[in-house]
């Protein structure tokens, strides 16, 4: 008997600290006190007491030790989870990435194996950890997730609980200690964990997790075969037909839906099934611009009974209020026919329908007046063989009529209306029906010679002969006029698929369309002219009143009324065209690309105004980002120092000499500590600048290691300098290439295990010299090279109490300055070796 599979519940929160992992272990608790074997499979407490006292009473699966780049790390030990075999285990952050090594990537990925070896767990997740939304989290709170989850994989959760919490209650928490440590407060309250950025998490939480419960609504009415409409959520949708009144029922169905607070608004317009509409494609293009831009969706369909067709989308999306227009057909035509309003209303059950009238009702319906079916030179030749061909039968007939019966001649004359048919169309081929009925008439039905006939079953024959003629005629008319639209459909279909994909394709999408649009149609220019004021009575011939937006092509047409067609599409937007004149099937699918055109040029225009918006947010993000790191990381030193001087200007305390030592001592490190922190800011204020000064000169890479090391202070007795004296002086300005030795060295003692030493060699190669400083430390992986060297490193989610994060994006910044670069290595097994190489100064020839 196969396993079953165990069953997966989520706790989904919108930042850290709204408290899943602590909803998670109550629920272990409760399942525990219902006799449920329940184990901790891999819970991270984060230093919170009271997450911590939640996971004293379960009992704990040993987390599994890996070692990697000289560090020691604990993973969930999945093997040992399955050999447990409990009925429940509590695995906490499923968007884990495990160290390298692991039998899985990813977290969710052991998940995947405890669900499949029958246990039942219980996890936890943010949102913006979610794949889909990874971008719009960064876009919000400027800091990039590199831990995700396929949304999939949340999807197929079994129970997706929603942890939410106020944005100013978590700040609370926060701000009381119980999410970070004091030390992060600061900088994460004025960074992360803004007000604006937890409203906006907050919002993506309930929304992602309203779009999974209606799935699980929509899944529970299939499987129940649920027909009805279910008002969870009120949805409306606008029934389009192509026509100019689309607009007016927009907007009306947008207002409908606006008067409720998350309303869905869904435009839909229904194909006929055998592929040949009718409805304009520009003012469907212009549409669905227009229901987009109100934040709707549009759909097509296809359907040969349209009321059904709307009836069924409706119900398929559970709407709960359908808007159509009123008809514009005629009282006959109502007679006649219920129409699609009446009908749909009467289909439409527990869904509200909307009748809303509009400027067309008044001017009846309009019909595409259509081409005729067949070519000039097939109706001549149908006429001409009616002509021919009537004569010359009767002729050839008449001698045989004693050994013909009437019956014979009737097909005989049916089968030439037929190939009159066949080459002329209807038309001919009637005039040949009732000119043969005539012909047989006098030459062959008795009495012969006369028009009259004796038999009354003749006269059945005839008059079967004309409507079978004329029944033959219009099905090769209508046949040959529905292959006519079917080519042109087609040939239209495959020259907008065309335009589309070389859009996509291409690098800018309006260039591209209207150089498209020239080509195919085989224009000399296609120019979109935007108007530069007001609308005016007499202004479509006024240079003045235009400008053009976009061109391509020769001479472009600098007002509408000098193009040989033109496209209106708002009062601000005209494509012009010269060339030709297009004739009225050419000028539909011009329509529908003058809509796609005017939809491009905005995109560009928000592009571009990305563009100039992109430095000020960048400056904005950095302003904000050097504020919050600089609040922390000048309080620390400063408070040290303070607290050194008062301590021995207190007159209450005696402080023996060695005390003092040690006060004094601090107080200058803390000074130190504070010099170097304002010389960086200033140094990368002025790098960005680009006022920075540099006074370079030769410079012996022998004198300056010393130096630097010198001025590490007590950090420097874990650094070795092997500098040969033989090695070839650089190009550099001392002063900056000590600051890039310092903070690159620093930065190497830092995170290097306790004992271990950092080594400073250097070495020539022709007209460079490298300078490597090489640690023993954990390293870093070699996708993150480049994110090393970005300022503010340690913001955020990221430690933030080991310094500002200026020194290796400053270090580059010098190096890269005075003509070297600074890039990282891996060291020889393990730790990171940072190389900086400068040009060498040429060597002088002895006198």
């Amino acid at each position: 008997m196969a396993r079953k599979r165990g069953r997966l519940r989520i706790y989904l929160g919108a930042a850290p600290g709204v408290g899943k992992t602590f909803a998670m272990l109550c629920e272990g608790h409760r399942r525990l006190a219902r006799g449920t074997d329940v184990v901790v499979g891999f819970v991270e407490t984060h230093g919170r007491p009271r997450t911590a006292a939640q996971v004293d009473d379960l009992e704990l699966v040993p987390r599994m030790t890996m070692v990697y780049r000289g560090a020691a790390f604990t993973e969930l030990d999945t093997e040992a989870v399955i050999a447990r075999a409990p009925s429940l285990a509590l695995v906490d952050e499923l968007a884990h990435t495990n160290v390298p090594g692991s039998k899985n990537a990813k977290r969710w990925q052991d998940v995947e194996e405890l669900l499949d070896a029958g246990i039942d767990v219980l996890s936890t997740v943010n949102i913006q950890h979610l794949e889909s939304l990874n971008d719009v989290v960064q876009q919000i709170t400027g800091v990039p997730q590199r831990e995700t989850v396929p949304d999939e994989v949340v999807r197929r959760a079994d129970q997706v609980e929603l942890v939410d919490m106020a944005p100013e209650a978590l700040r609370r928490r926060m701000a009381h200690g119980n999410v970070y440590p004091p030390e992060r407060v600061d900088a994460a309250l004025s960074n992360y964990f803004r007000v604006g950025n937890l409203t906006a998490l907050r919002e993506l939480a309930l929304l992602w997790v309203a779009g999974k419960v209606d799935e699980q609504l929509d899944r529970y009415r299939a499987d129940h075969g649920i027909a009805g409409t279910w008002e969870a959520r009120e949805r409306v949708v606008v029934a389009l037909t192509g026509g100019p009144e689309g607009d007016t029922l927009v907007r009306r169905a947008a207002r409908i839906a606006a008067r409720t607070k998350g309303a869905d608004l869904l435009a839909v317009h229904v194909t006929s099934s055998d592929g040949l509409s009718g409805a304009d494609p520009a003012n469907l293009a212009r549409h669905r611009a227009l229901v987009e831009s109100l934040g709707g969706t549009y759909h097509q369909v296809v359907g040969g009974d349209v009321p059904q067709a709307l009836i069924d989308f409706a119900r398929g999306v559970n709407a709960t209020q359908l808007v159509l227009g009123a008809s514009r057909r005629g009282r006959f035509a109502q007679l006649l026919s219920r129409g699609v309003g009446v009908t749909t209303t009467v289909l439409s059950g527990s869904i509200d329908v909307h009748m809303i009238t509009h400027a067309e009702v008044s001017r009846g319906a309009r019909r595409v007046r259509s081409r005729a079916a067949l070519t000039r030179r097939r109706r001549f030749a149908g006429w001409a063989m009616a002509v021919l061909l009537l004569p010359a039968l009767t002729a050839a007939l008449v001698p045989l009529r004693e050994d013909l019966t009437l019956p014979s001649e009737i097909l005989l004359f049916l089968l030439t209306v037929v190939m009159v048919a066949l080459a002329g169309g209807m038309w001919p081929a009637v005039t040949s029906a009732v000119a043969g009925s005539l012909l047989l008439n006098y030459y062959f039905t008795p009495p012969v010679d006369r028009f009259t006939i004796a038999d009354p079953e003749n006269l059945l024959a005839l008059c079967v002969y004309v409507l079978v003629a004329v029944m033959v005629s219009a099905v090769v008319d209508l046949a040959a006029r529905r292959t006519r639209e079917a080519a042109r459909a087609g040939a239209d279909a495959e020259v907008l698929s065309t335009l589309a994909g070389h859009v996509l394709r291409g690098d800018s999408a309006l260039h591209s369309l209207l150089a498209r649009l020239r080509e195919t149609f085989g224009l000399t220019s296609v120019t979109l002219l935007e108007r530069t004021g007001e609308p005016g009575p007499d202004d479509h011939s006024e240079p003045g009143a235009w400008r053009i937006a976009a061109t391509s092509g020769g001479a472009p047409c600098t007002v509408p009324g000098s193009a040989d067609s033109d496209v209106t599409i708002d009062e601000d937007l005209v494509l012009a065209v010269r060339g030709r004149l297009l004739d009225a099937a050419d000028r539909r699918v011009l329509e529908a690309f003058a809509a796609e055109a005017a939809v491009a040029l905005r995109q560009e225009r928000l592009r571009e105004q990305a563009e100039r918006a992109r430095p000020l947010a960048e400056a904005d993000r950095m302003r904000t980002a050097l504020l919050a790191a600089v609040s922390h990381d000048l309080r620390s030193p400063l408070a040290s120092a303070k607290a050194a001087v008062e301590s021995l200007r207190s007159t209450e305390v005696r402080w023996s000499e060695q005390d003092r030592s040690e006060l004094l001592a601090t107080a200058g490190e803390s000074l130190t500590k504070l010099d170097r922190l304002v010389a960086n800011l200033l140094d990368m204020s002025r790098l960005q600048a680009g006022v920075l000064g540099l006074t370079p000169r030769p410079v012996a890479v022998e004198e300056i290691v010393p130096r630097s090391i010198d001025d590490l202070g007590p950090l420097g007795d874990r650094v070795d300098g092997e500098v040969s004296a033989e090695l070839p002086e650089v190009v550099a300005d001392p002063a900056l290439l000590e600051r890039i030795l310092v903070n690159v060295m620093a930065n190497a003692v830092r995170y290097s295990p306790a004992g271990a030493r950092v080594l400073v060699t250097a070495s020539g190669h022709g007209d460079r010299v490298e300078i490597r400083v090489a640690d023993r430390g954990p390293g870093i992986p070699a996708e993150a090279h480049d994110r090393v060297f970005l300022p503010f490193q340690r913001l955020g989610d990221r430690d933030n109490h080991t310094g500002v994060g200026l020194g290796l994006a400053l270090s580059r910044g010098l190096a890269e300055a005075m003509g070297g670069t600074l890039v990282p290595e891996e060291t020889p097994g393990g730790g990171l070796t940072m190389v900086i190489t400068l040009p060498a100064a040429p060597r002088t020839r002895p006198l």
